[in-house]
């Protein structure tokens, strides 16, 4: 079995790919109706093109909506069976709600271990970060604490372009079909609004969106949106007494009624919860928006039902007001759909195991481009990135599982040539 590792060169040019992308403000935005939600996005997009052209893709393209896609021919001799066309996606928006442009990354060669010290009062502490570690001699980029670092997701980017760098280099590894993809507006929960699953091509697809090494996940929440529109009734307020009727303090009753043992910060594993993240408005009118996050569609309605209950007990409270409830479907746990064709996950196990590295098959208290891919004909399930404390402003990457990614990837390739013969 042969273990495939980049040389220090390559990996030096992974570093750099990704030090370039994370220079590039991408985030996208939650509020915006438009498609891509940022124009921004585009900018990384139109670097992306001009690499895989440089690459041999000579059909990438960024189309109207924002997305990347390319083509990379098989390369297999002539009478072996067909291999399926194999995809890998990875996203170029980064996440709102914190400080994402003028990236300052620092290098750490051959990490000692221990605390980090970011800055601005910013410490990436070994006690709470466990997975530090595990990197140990690694070279590790972080953040300067004022930012998100970006690996979430051009640890993926980087790891794809490297990959087919390496292909590139390496022609007589041989390979089947592959197509590219570069999606906008993913952290918004619409990176597949526009994807044409048909033109892209592939059979299967894999987002490389993860964390640690080693990591395959196959299994989502179910993910729904709840707004709740509160209409209260605004006066003078020197002359309020029994006629004002404060929408903001009706959605703050809301959240105190929220079960606090069903919220992200107490719950962990596969326990659903409830997640108010903006409250936007004034005395007569306020919009209180909740994920509502579950694995299964049973707890999902169940959560969504606490929900409900919170809210006629807020409107309750405060007579005189409105309290309507809408709930939007987001996305739903794709191992439904990946089971249905359990190659896709099989496959990328193996691989990591051929690359001498324990798989850890794991649920992701989240979503990915991948959950609603799955659902819309294109199995997807979602290998390690690298990165780490995701959307704060400790984010942080190991080059060496950076590196691990890209190798696994190509077992992978190996692996769909041989189960084809």
């Amino acid at each position: 079995m042969t273990l495939w590792k980049l040389d220090p060169s390559e990996k030096q040019d992974l570093l750099d790919r990704f030090l370039r992308y994370v220079a590039v403000d991408t985030q996208s935005d939650d509020n915006a109706t438009c498609f891509p939600s940022t124009e921004k996005q585009k900018d990384l997009a139109r670097i992306l093109v001009e690499e895989l052209r440089a690459l041999g893709c000579a059909d990438a393209a960024m189309d109207e909506w924002g997305y990347v896609t390319a083509r990379v021919p098989a390369n297999l001799p002539a009478g072996h069976a067909r291999v399926p066309v194999v995809g890998f996606i990875a996203h170029l928006d980064t996440y709102h709600a914190t400080p994402g442009a003028g990236v300052k990354p620092r290098i750490i060669r051959d990490y000692p271990g221990g605390d980090i010290v970011l800055g601005a009062g910013e410490v990436l502490r070994a006690g709470a970060n466990p997975t530090l570690a595990q990197c140990v001699g690694h070279t590790l980029v972080t953040t300067d604490g004022t930012t998100l670092l970006g690996a979430d997701d051009k640890a993926g980017i980087a790891e794809i372009l490297t990959l087919l760098a390496w292909l590139r280099r390496n022609q007589e590894f041989r390979h089947g079909e592959l197509r590219i993809g570069f999606t906008p507006d993913e952290e918004v929960g619409r990176g597949t609004e526009h994807f044409d699953v048909a033109g892209f091509g592939a059979q299967y697809a894999y987002t490389l969106d993860g964390s640690v090494l080693g990591e395959v996940e196959d299994e989502t929440f179910c993910a729904d949106t709840a707004i709740l529109t509160i209409t209260g009734h605004d006066v003078h307020p020197g002359y309020a007494k029994g006629v004002m009727v404060n929408a903001l303090r009706v959605a703050g009753k809301v959240m105190e009624l929220l079960p606090p043992d069903a919220l992200p910060e107490t719950t962990e594993d596969r326990q659903p919860y409830l997640h108010p993240f903006a409250l936007t408005g004034d005395v007569t009118r306020a919009e209180l928006k909740l994920l509502v996050r579950a694995f299964t569609e049973e707890e999902l309605t169940a959560r969504e039902d606490v929900l409900r209950r919170v809210a006629r007990d807020a409107e309750g409270c405060f007579p005189g007001a409105a309290v309507d409830l809408e709930i939007r479907e987001s996305y739903r746990n794709m191992i439904y759909k990946i089971a249905e064709d359990p190659k896709v996950l099989d496959y990328a196990l193996e691989a990591v195991t051929r690359q001498g590295i324990t798989p850890i098959r794991r649920a992701i208290r989240g979503g990915t481009d991948g959950a609603r891919l799955s659902y819309m004909g294109l199995p997807t399930p979602n290998i390690f990135a690298g990165g780490q404390s995701f959307h704060s402003v400790q984010e942080w990457v190991s080059l060496e599982w950076m590196a691990a990614a890209v190798e696994v990837c190509v077992q992978l390739l190996g692996v769909w040539v041989e189960k084809a013969d």
